[in-house]
């Protein structure tokens, strides 16, 4: 059993434990096909064997170092236009659990990653389930690299290399404060408090307002982001220009 008792209405309150499995979003999508599932549970693993990230990017992560989990959510407030809020909102909630440990260089790298400078921490894929006019389901997959010190890709960091434990973290303890967290962020969410989750977002956002390299369609360019859509897209400045960028339609260039 996977015990965390974290101080929340709904998030964390109810866990699926599984010592492995493929894809902890792909069991939430069964629990949700199978039953009602209440809103909040969670399912946890301690080894994600076919993990995956955005657009099918895979994600690496070693058996019980680290943080994998998937979280169920019913935001019917939402419109599928809408989608970008609580992509946003999730994030926030995961850098507020951090940012007391790593301090100012973590960042909420557009779309879906966290990250400590240049190196990737953890990231978020939430995948929708639409019913009429509303989001039925979110499934909120995160990892996040917590004791595992080893990586395969130079770009990748744990929270025991930015800010080293002498025993490690404790998972458990950990994950119930991202519970709680998370649910604070999602009830502003849901209070209709989007401009105080906006502003939050844009503050944390990596290289937001700074000049960067950036490439699209094979195209490299110089450009400042200077915000986001009302549907969740990269506003780049560019020239006196503001062009628009949806999920993978741009990527930073690292000099």
């Amino acid at each position: 059993m996977y015990k965390i008792y974290p101080k929340t209405l709904f998030v964390g309150q109810i866990i699926k434990y599984l010592p492995s499995c493929q894809s902890t979003n792909d069991e939430a999508s069964i629990l949700i096909a199978q039953q009602d599932p209440a809103e909040g549970i969670l399912v946890v693993t301690d080894q994600q064997t076919a993990g995956r990230g955005q657009r099918g990017n895979v994600w690496e992560a070693k058996s019980a170092q680290n943080l994998t989990f998937s979280l169920i959510l019913k935001p019917s407030f939402l419109m599928p236009t809408e989608q970008f809020w609580l992509n946003m909102a999730i994030s926030l909630g995961i850098y507020d659990t951090l940012k007391p440990l790593i301090g100012n260089s973590l960042r909420i790298k557009w779309p879906n990653d966290i990250y400590v400078d240049d190196q990737k921490l953890g990231g978020i894929l939430i995948e929708n389930i639409l019913h009429g006019q509303g989001i039925a389901w979110s499934i909120i997959g995160i990892g996040l690299n917590v004791n595992q010190t080893e990586f395969s890709y130079p770009t990748a960091t744990s929270l025991q290399q930015q800010a080293p434990l002498p025993d490690n973290y404790d998972l458990p303890g950990l994950l119930r404060s991202l519970c709680e967290k998370i649910e604070q962020r999602y009830l502003q969410l849901r209070s209709g408090q989007r401009d105080t989750i906006k502003v939050d977002y844009l503050q944390t956002l990596f290289r937001y307002q700074e000049e960067h390299l950036f490439e699209s369609n094979g195209i490299r360019f110089r450009g400042t982001i200077i915000g986001i859509d009302a549907v969740g897209r990269l506003a780049i400045s560019e020239g006196g220009l503001i062009r628009y960028f949806a999920f993978k339609e741009v990527a930073f260039v690292n000099p």
